[in-house]
């Protein structure tokens, strides 16, 4: 029994050291994007803003159904 637990705590640890690896890499990709695509992402934030309120009316207030079926059954919101 000591023989498998002590194989599943190097997976941990080789799996722990992996996700490190992943995040690094993420890093570092995420780095270079904005360094060199910069001027398009502040060139389109105007519109990523406007797409926003509508997504988060949807998605916060699910939508238009819901406070209008509370205020059918006499329910308050």
């Amino acid at each position: 029994m000591d023989h498998q637990h002590e194989n599943h705590e190097g997976e941990d640890k080789v799996f722990q050291k992996s996700k490190y690896v992943k995040i690094g890499f993420i890093l570092i990709i995420s780095y270079f994007l904005w360094m060199e695509h910069r001027a398009h992402i502040i060139e389109f934030l105007p519109f990523i803003l406007l797409a926003a309120c509508p997504l988060m009316h949807v998605f916060m207030h699910k939508g238009h159904g819901s406070s209008h079926e509370n205020e059918k059954n006499g329910k308050e919101g």
